[in-house]
């Protein structure tokens, strides 16, 4: 595809852009920001990518995953709305995820450990996990939030933070994965997914593509609750004070 084509692809954003100020959905100007830092870090990450994958060096690798983790870590921070957690509970949850993941992919040679490799599979496990993370963190505020008499009660009959709060990280963990799980469930037959039909269009064997994405599939599905388990052990204590009283969350 060249620069032209493209230009031309750009319709849709027109069209959105039409039918979001005709039925007054009041998003014209998310979807133009969205669209302008889209175009411009697409555009920026593609020539360094060039770069490091030209080069190949472990260091390379390493900088570009660290700068995956951290603007991952504060977008999670920056989008939700409850006092909970903190940029570093995320940033070593997902360093954590991401250290697994990749330690078993590169343990068991299931890929090489070079920048062609590594950096693309790193972002998709950090991406899932930086949704996750959000929505773990979004629903476990609310939870506690209308759930706060439940807690109090359990903890004046001497209850321990971890027994008050159990049951709504079980339901924290669970709503949160609904995506994840709803769309790995459909795939191939609601959807193809974006590693799998890039790989196609790039002239790839489907079935060698069938095989790169069920990697990403049982990768991000493991790198999912791992993420939840991860995050409501380092979080659900910043919920009460070192009395096991709970703390005002919103």
């Amino acid at each position: 595809m060249d620069y032209l084509s493209l230009l031309f692809t750009s319709v849709f954003v027109i069209i959105a852009l039409f039918l979001s100020k005709s039925f007054k959905a009041g998003v014209e100007k998310d979807m133009i920001i969205a669209t302008v830092r889209a175009v411009i870090q697409l555009l920026i990450i593609g020539y360094i990518l060039s770069l490091i994958f030209h080069g190949d060096h472990p260091v390379f690798i390493m900088l570009m995953v660290l700068l995956m983790l951290t603007a991952a870590s504060q977008n999670v921070v920056k989008r939700k709305k409850m006092r909970i957690g903190s940029f570093w509970r995320v940033f070593l949850t997902l360093a954590i995820v991401e250290i697994v993941t990749q330690g078993i992919l590169l343990a068991l040679h299931i890929i090489p450990f070079t920048s062609r490799y590594v950096i693309p599979i790193s972002g998709m496990v950090i991406g899932n996990s930086m949704v996750l993370s959000s929505l773990f963190l979004n629903r476990l505020g609310s939870e506690a939030e209308m759930r706060k008499e439940e807690i109090q009660l359990i903890l004046s009959l001497g209850g321990t933070p971890k027994q008050a709060i159990r049951h709504i990280l079980t339901s924290s963990m669970k709503l949160s994965m609904i995506p994840t799980l709803e769309s790995q469930k459909t795939l191939g037959l609601v959807q193809l997914p974006g590693m799998m039909t890039g790989q196609i269009l790039a002239g790839a064997d489907p079935i060698q593509a069938v095989r790169f994405q069920l990697l990403i599939v049982f990768t991000t599905m493991a790198s999912a609750l791992l993420t939840c388990v991860i995050l409501s052990t380092l979080t659900y204590p910043s919920l009460f004070t070192a009395h096991w009283q709970l703390k005002k969350i919103q």
